[in-house]
């Protein structure tokens, strides 16, 4: 039977305090307790229904995970205050000193930085792959190897991996196989697929409105219980959690996902067929031409399409920024970094999202100086945005 995300969202009923709707707030930092047995007991995690204190859980925040999970269809899920809170608590969860990760070659900046800079001063190794080359991860692979990670579709390259294969990987030498979903919710559901952790900024398309920071880390119950240990958990030990105001929004956000899904990657496409045809060099997942098309159709969840993510080169970063400028000028949509937001955001991420990624580096994987990344948002009209972008492209000399 097919999995369907958005019905999992659907299903869920929350009721508030007073019968509302919308689940009450939990607008406190702290909780009471009716006897000093409850307290202990909670404090050992032998309690159900009772609040410790927030950086712990709230009811809020409860909430927001329990229909995370749904949607990614993993037993448990834990919200954190940032993405990058919810990757750096996975990867210190998972590995010790002496221990080796894998990784893709390209990813989010911010990643790329904690694994390249960060794990390696605590005494963790970590290799970077290109993550479409299964021969490479497995020639990789060590008897201290712990976990994979990766991202569904990669960032700004929008390469796209290869979940089940990897998974079976990860399953066979008894390696956590870690997916960062940020780029795909609703399209791809990495659990279904063998993936052991997911994570995603829930700064991007799931709050959809650029207001607010957040990141969730969905898995087994154990996983997330181990997170959120007051020993021992690193959610609980550093301390990155979310505000119960900001869970509620983005609860409030999340029931439009699959509206939003379905137009920004309708969008995403019509561009990046758009730009082929009038000889522009795209990459977008959703194109025959692209090296791992068919592998993306073999996991997605098809309603939900490719993605609203693609990118253009137009062969130097003095000629991007120039477009990128012409284009904010115009109304078209923002300079600005991020994804997921209503209006269409453009960067150029060697010189942005990606600069913590060293320039021969960026060279050797194919960041080019030229390569403009889209966030395509939910324009009602996308020919008209086309005929806009193209304008800009011709002003300029691109075509």
């Amino acid at each position: 039977m097919m999995f369907k995300p958005a019905d999992k969202i659907q299903d869920l009923q929350f009721f508030g305090e007073f019968g509302g709707v919308n689940p009450s707030i939990s607008d406190s930092s702290t909780y009471t307790f009716l006897s000093a047995k409850s307290m202990f007991d909670t404090f050992e995690g032998n309690t159900d229904g009772c609040y410790l204190y927030s950086r712990h859980s709230s009811p809020s925040n409860l909430y927001l995970s329990a229909a995370l999970a749904q949607m990614e269809n993993t037993e448990a899920a834990n919200v954190t205050a940032s993405g990058m809170g919810a990757i750096t608590a996975v990867l210190m969860q998972l590995c010790k000193k002496g221990d080796h990760i894998i990784t893709s070659r390209t990813i989010y900046g911010g990643t790329y930085a904690f694994l390249k800079n960060f794990l390696p001063e605590f005494g963790v190794d970590v290799d970077f792959v290109d993550i479409t080359d299964l021969n490479k991860i497995q020639a990789l692979i060590k008897p201290n190897t712990k976990v994979i990670y990766l991202e569904t579709v990669s960032n700004p390259l929008l390469e796209v991996a290869d979940i089940p294969a990897i998974s079976k990987i990860g399953k066979t030498n008894n390696i956590k196989v870690v997916v960062d979903n940020t780029f795909s919710p609703l399209s791809v559901t990495p659990a279904n697929l063998g993936a052991d952790v997911v994570i995603l900024s829930l700064t991007k398309y799931i709050n959809g409105s650029s207001d607010t920071v957040g990141g969730v880390i969905c898995g087994s119950s154990d996983f997330i219980n181990d997170l959120k240990n007051v020993n021992n958990g690193a959610c609980m030990l550093f301390g990155s959690t979310m505000d119960s105001m900001r869970s509620a929004s983005i609860l409030k956000n999340m029931r439009t996902l699959h509206l939003r899904m379905k137009q920004h990657s309708a969008n995403a496409l019509y561009l990046a067929k758009a730009f082929n045809k009038i000889g522009i060099k795209t990459v977008y997942p959703g194109l025959e031409s692209h090296p791992s098309h068919e592998i993306f159709k073999s996991m997605y969840n098809s309603e939900y399409g490719f993605g609203g993510m693609l990118t253009i080169d137009v062969g130097s970063l003095e000629k991007a920024n120039a477009v990128m400028e012409l284009m904010q000028e115009r109304n078209i949509g923002y300079l600005a970094v991020s994804l997921g937001f209503y209006k269409t955001l453009f960067s150029a991420p060697g010189t942005s999202t990606s600069s913590e990624i060293p320039a021969d580096e960026q060279q050797e994987m194919g960041l080019s100086d030229g390569l403009i990344r889209f966030s395509i948002g939910l324009d009602n009209d996308i020919e008209r945005t086309f005929e806009l972008m193209k304008s800009c492209l011709k002003d300029l000399n691109v075509i």
